[in-house]
């Protein structure tokens, strides 16, 4: 493919919602040469035999056929890139093996790092092109030839949570015409341009769960091995139908008397289910495994003396609490909190923050009670 002489190229991951839809009209409108991009991530033919369509999910064909049409109106060439083998290998089988071992995996992390920003930029560098774009709610911004990673304006919409696995050198490659708008702006942007997906609902769903619900999902993958629920002081209290139905926190589905419970522990080794009060549920902090560090002094002051006064964020929908990192054994980083927080979750993330900054973050290993 030719690229048009003195502009820069850009290929925009299109899923075929709205923001990717306004992310390329965007840089069309800015005199960008836009390559439209989805990924073919998933067979998703039975589910549309079985019902007729695959609206609600990410990435499916439905979407495929949106993004397609976004493109023509737009006059962008538009692929479709097929990286089921990768997907099926790096995120699904990621998030069915979390389970397995207790742990509640967060697979859209796990999609964007391997999918979008690996696998995916560099077919964008095949296709000559200078930038990959997505949609998503975050900010880059250069500072003294440091890149930087920011939180979206929208504070309701800010994606940055998903994206602490970049390296600066891919911040270097990525364009995120969204970060500086909000949701309601974009979807004006995209009535403006009369694109189809002004008004599209967004995903909701795990974008490869083709069942009812994800505990549908594994348990046609793992076995449903019954065990014990058990208080902290080691009583039974009932039986759990496999561990792999359950999270750190959850209240609902235990069918115990008594109480309130909440899950406290996925006990693996033992197929235990601990449970007990509400106030057993809150940790003074954690331990993350070798973290991804965007900033290259938060990296060196983490790893010397400490690093104070930063927000760590939990999972997504936490806002954040304040807390001191220090180095653990094996490159680990130990993060200990002002305040003690509810539902620390081995295999969500745990991503640090100073203000607006991501400074870097890694997967959950275990509470610090």
């Amino acid at each position: 493919m030719k690229k048009i002489m003195g502009k820069k190229r850009v290929v925009v991951a299109m899923s075929g919602g709205v923001d990717s839809s306004v992310a390329l009209a965007l840089l069309k409108e800015q005199g960008y040469d836009c390559i439209g991009v989805s990924m073919q991530l998933w067979d998703y033919s039975k589910k549309e035999d079985e019902r007729g369509s695959s609206s609600g999910s990410c990435c499916s064909l439905d979407d495929i056929y949106d993004a397609r049409g976004v493109a023509d109106r737009l006059g962008a060439p538009f692929y479709v890139m097929n990286m089921e083998e990768v997907f099926s290998k790096e995120v699904v089988d990621y998030f069915v093996d979390s389970y397995l071992n207790g742990a509640t995996p967060n697979p859209c992390i796990k999609c964007n790092q391997i999918l979008k920003f690996e696998a995916l930029l560099k077919k964008a560098v095949g296709l000559e092109a200078d930038f990959l774009a997505t949609g998503h709610y975050a900010r880059i911004i250069e500072s003294d030839g440091d890149y930087k990673l920011l939180k979206g304006v929208d504070s309701e919409k800010d994606q940055s949570y998903f994206l602490f696995t970049m390296t600066e050198g891919q911040l270097r490659k990525v364009l995120f015409p969204l970060g500086g708008l909000t949701k309601k702006e974009v979807r004006s942007i995209a009535r403006k341009y009369g694109l189809k997906t002004s008004d599209k609902r967004e995903s909701q769903e795990i974008c490869f769960v083709e069942e009812p619900s994800y505990t549908d999902f594994l348990s046609a993958r793992l076995p449903s091995k019954a065990g014990d629920i058990i208080d902290t002081g080691g009583k039974v209290l009932g039986r759990h139908n496999g561990l792999f139905n359950y999270t750190i926190g959850q209240r609902k589905g235990l069918s115990l008397s008594g109480g309130p419970f909440y899950v406290l522990d996925i006990d693996t080794g033992s197929n235990r289910l601990v449970v007990g009060p509400l106030e057993k549920l809150f940790s003074n902090g954690l331990i993350a495994g070798e973290i991804n560090w965007i900033d290259k002094d938060a990296s060196k002051a983490a790893s010397s003396g400490g690093l104070k006064n930063v927000t760590v964020k939990i999972r997504y929908r936490h806002t954040g609490a304040e807390a001191e990192l220090t180095a653990a054994d094996n490159g680990k980083i130990e993060v200990r909190f002002n305040e003690p927080q509810k539902a620390v979750t081995p295999g969500q993330a745990a991503v640090f923050y100073r203000g607006e900054e991501v400074l870097g973050g890694r997967w959950i290993e275990k509470a610090v009670k």
